[in-house]
């Protein structure tokens, strides 16, 4: 009998932490250097901004089929990813961007997780333990991150719409903040939400 009432009260705490964590915050500020909205163009692509825009700003935020995607412009080369770090949901777009083990990476500034700009891949860095001296390597965790295919038409960055027959680590965030309003607003945030209280 005692373990029927564990077990109910283990099935019930489970279901609150779930509620608490789907029903959690909502709208984390966002700041980028430049905000675009975005319109469908012609074969499915979807209007970013300018191109002079982005290269001069070095990112862009905008809604995508609903869900906030950025465009970063480094070293020559557009790149798009989801908004929301696949790890937590942190900011992308508020994010430095570093050269890792020869790979361009956007750090999370939640949880500083590294993912890389071309393929979204989760990098980080190991040890292997039988080695008689290891020294950390950079490894990758698989592709965590959506990216969006970037097109550069007559002056204008387009992004094509997510192959969604495909999932993502991301996609659960993408989801998550789709309807959050605002892809960019003028408060920063650059720590997680915070806990709410339980008086």
């Amino acid at each position: 009998m005692l373990d029927l009432i564990i077990l109910t009260l283990h099935i019930l705490i489970c279901f609150l932490i779930f509620l608490v964590i789907w029903h959690g915050p909502k709208d984390v500020g966002l700041c980028s250097s430049s905000t675009a909205t975005s319109e469908k163009e012609p074969d499915s692509l979807i209007l970013i901004g300018k191109e002079d825009d982005i290269k001069k700003s070095g990112r862009a935020t905008a809604k995508v089929d609903g869900r906030e995607v950025v465009v970063f412009y480094h070293n020559g080369k557009f790149h798009a990813l989801d908004s929301r770090c696949y790890h937590e949901g942190g900011p992308l777009p508020l994010g430095e961007i570093e050269d890792i083990d020869g790979q361009a990476c956007i750090v999370c500034p939640w949880h500083k997780f590294k993912i890389t700009l071309e393929t979204g891949e989760g990098l980080y860095e190991g040890i292997n333990p039988l080695e008689p001296s290891p020294t950390p390597v950079w490894q990758s965790k698989g592709v965590k991150q959506r990216v969006h295919q970037v097109t550069v038409v007559n002056g204008k960055i387009y992004v094509s719409p997510p192959d969604l027959s495909v999932s993502f680590d991301s996609d659960y965030f993408a989801d998550k903040y789709k309807n959050s309003g605002d892809v960019a607003v003028e408060k920063q945030s650059l720590s997680p939400p915070a806990e709410p209280s339980h008086d």
